[in-house]
């Protein structure tokens, strides 16, 4: 079950200006701020103290380095938070919260201290839907040797990864992509069996 969950009740509009934010959150090695897990919940806190509002939180859940075989296991969690800061803001506050933490950007997809990914906004399409579509339509090898250089809304990849859609599924199960048309409900409900079950609640 979600922990510390602020959803408003149904129905319940937001502030005038502020959007719904769907942040990733993952870490597979130690460093002085502690051990993964610890690392983990300390940027869930960090985010707290940055943004308006935390409206839900994910437990915490251990997964499979991606690609495969990549490195030591992850621990995962997402965060709902309500925000008026536009996109491009909230990302240089999620890269200031991964610096805080040890955070060094040497090897793509490689160990990391903390890695804050902003997964959705709103429903935000960035730059546009032509490149978005492009970047969705990456294959693995090419997304392992690229990395855009402008943001890219919403993550072209969530709706692969269960170690990212199970954490989301408890904070916004009902968050629609708004360029598939999909909610995080049925983009899990799509995946492999075998994909979900690697995501262990802690």
């Amino acid at each position: 079950m979600p922990q510390e969950t602020l959803l408003p009740e149904s129905g319940e509009k937001l502030p005038q200006n502020r959007t719904i934010a769907l942040v990733a959150l993952g870490s597979n090695r130690s460093s002085e701020e502690g051990t993964p897990a610890e690392v983990v919940e300390k940027g869930i806190a960090a985010l707290a103290k940055y943004f308006e509002v935390i409206r839900s939180r994910s437990p915490l859940y251990q997964t499979p380095a991606f690609p495969p075989g990549s490195g030591a296991d992850y621990i995962n969690a997402a965060v709902c938070i309500e925000t008026d800061h536009p996109p491009q803001a909230v990302i240089k506050l999620l890269h200031d919260i991964e610096a805080q933490m040890g955070r060094t950007r040497k090897t793509r997809w490689g160990d990391r201290t903390l890695d804050l990914d902003l997964i959705g906004f709103g429903d935000i399409v960035l730059p546009d839907a032509e490149t978005h579509a492009i970047w969705r339509a990456l294959p693995l090898s090419e997304q392992m040797a690229r990395a855009p250089d402008l943001l890219i809304l919403p993550h072209p990849r969530v709706q692969e990864r269960a170690f990212v859609l199970v954490p989301l599924a408890d904070v916004a199960p009902d968050w629609e992509h708004p360029t598939l048309g999909l909610s995080v409900t049925d983009m899990l409900a799509a995946l492999p069996e075998a994909l979900k079950q690697e995501v262990v609640a802690l």
